[in-house]
C-alpha cells in the first residue's frame, strides 16, 4: 500500500515525475546509488526522527550525517530515531523505502542543504526497491518542506 500512496501522490502533484521500480533492493544508500546509477551522496535518504513530541522528517544526502549540535540549535533539542515499527506507523513506509511523499498524515519535512549539490537527486518511494528522480527544489515545493543545515 505504502508504494501505491507515492504513486497517487505524485499522480495528484508531480504527474511528470515517475516512481521507478527495480529488481534489485534499494534499502540502502550504497543498494540504491547502483540500482540508479549515482553516486551515493546523490541519494536522498529520509530519516524518521523525534524531537520531545514532534515527530518529523530529515531528507539528506545519502553521505551526510546529521550534526546533533547543528540540529539541537536548530530544533531545540537531541534527535531520537525511531524504530522500524514506529516509523511505518507515522510514515506508512518501511525502512528502507522512507520518502516525504505519499505520507498517511502531515508530518514536519525537512531538506538538509546537502542536497542542493546536486541538480536531481534520487529518494526512495514506499518501497525498498522504488525511487524517484527529482530537483531537490523541486522535491522541497511538493511536499512543503523547509531547508536546514543539520548535517
Amino acid at each position: 500500500m505504502s508504494l501505491e500512496s507515492v504513486r497517487a501522490f505524485f499522480a495528484a502533484y508531480a504527474p511528470d515525475i515517475n516512481v521507478i521500480v527495480t529488481e534489485a533492493s534499494s534499502a540502502t544508500v550504497i543498494l540504491a546509488a547502483e540500482a540508479h546509477g549515482v553516486l551515493p551522496a546523490q541519494i536522498a535518504k529520509t530519516i524518521c526522527l523525534r524531537v520531545a513530541d514532534r515527530t518529523m522528517l530529515a531528507v539528506t544526502s545519502g553521505t551526510a550525517r546529521l550534526d546533533n549540535r547543528k540540529f539541537k540549535d536548530q530544533f531545540g533539542g537531541k534527535p531520537r530515531m525511531l524504530d522500524a515499527t514506529e516509523v511505518v506507523e507515522a510514515t506508512s513506509h518501511p525502512v528502507g523505502g522512507v520518502c516525504p511523499f505519499g505520507l498517511p498524515a502531515p508530518l514536519l519535512v525537512y531538506c538538509d542543504v546537502s542536497l542542493r549539490d546536486f541538480d536531481e537527486v534520487v529518494p526512495a518511494a514506499g518501497a525498498t526497491n522504488a525511487a524517484v528522480r527529482i530537483a531537490p527544489q523541486r522535491m522541497v515545493e511538493i511536499t512543503g518542506a523547509e531547508w536546514v543545515d543539520v548535517c
